[in-house]
């Protein structure tokens, strides 16, 4: 069994790797550049992923994208449950429908019910999944991502989203590959490292060897939203937190959170979440 170590460097990679997982709770959230499946059989876990409370239950599987903070808030005593986590990148290739890949990008846990059927099957290929990567070899490792694919291919078959982007798919251009997924990719993770930081589309263009527009353009090829928006949606989120786990002031929060102003930080966040930040903290607790 694996627990949360408080002790692990902020944005240290888990790598691909399956494992049971023994909750607790944790003191400060962590976050890795990596998407991440939650199996539970039995009982329940919350987290607390962007500033939001999300509660898994018994019988589903949740899928996040593990760079967005997360932090246990509470679960059920004696709960052990498997955890993936599948590196953003290989997840990039796989090509995945826009519109699920944004709704994690988003923030979002995406949940699939699961039968009792597909619950002892899932167990069975956890379980085969954690014996396979202990000690993982190359075509090991590559037959289990395939096997990680048509997992979450099957699951998102059972979503309304596969029903609203079928014919997006059948039309869906073919995409980034080589060095330009890479890019993207890389734009991601210095937006999670470095959302709080005044960063812009020039700096992170610089930062990439691309010119600013040309970095805009592959994001948004890629994510299907701007790279601004995006960088604004981390810091919205960054600020739900807070909001929610802390007494700061909330110009506090604003600056905390990587807005350069109160007043673009109170348009971002009415925009984001509908309300303002005040009356979104008094809404919010970070109770299980």
């Amino acid at each position: 069994m694996v627990s949360f170590d408080p002790n692990r460097p902020d944005f240290t990679p888990y790598g691909f790797s399956c494992v049971r997982w023994t909750p607790s709770p944790m003191k400060r959230p962590d976050h890795h550049d990596e998407i991440e499946v939650n199996v539970l059989t039995e009982g329940w876990v919350t987290y607390l992923l962007g500033g939001k409370k999300v509660r898994i239950e018994g019988g589903q599987m949740g899928v996040f994208w593990a760079a967005i903070p997360h932090q246990i808030l509470g679960f059920s005593p004696g709960i052990n449950y498997f955890v993936a986590t599948i590196p953003f990148a290989w997840f990039l290739q796989c090509q995945l429908p826009d519109a699920f890949v944004q709704r994690l990008l988003r923030g979002e846990v995406v949940c699939q019910k699961l039968g009792a059927n597909r619950i002892r099957h899932d167990q069975e290929l956890f379980a085969q999944w954690e014996e396979d990567l202990a000690e993982p070899g190359d075509e090991v490792s590559r037959v289990v991502m395939l096997e990680m694919e048509a997992r979450l291919r099957r699951m998102i078959s059972t979503l309304p989203v596969a029903r609203e982007n079928s014919r997006a798919r059948r039309s869906r251009p073919a995409g980034l590959h080589g060095s330009a997924l890479s890019k993207v990719e890389q734009m991601a993770c210095l937006i999670a490292r470095r959302y709080t930081e005044q960063l812009t589309a020039a700096e992170i263009g610089r930062e990439m060897g691309l010119h600013p527009n040309y970095a805009m353009g592959l994001f948004k090829k890629a994510f299907g939203t701007t790279l601004i928006e995006y960088l604004t949606h981390h810091r919205v989120s960054h600020a739900q937190r807070l909001l929610a786990t802390t007494d700061e002031k909330i110009v506090d929060v604003a600056f905390g959170s990587g807005f350069n102003s109160i007043s673009r930080f109170n348009e971002a966040f009415r925009r984001s979440c509908g309300c303002t930040p005040r009356a979104y903290r008094l809404q919010h607790a970070a109770k299980p």
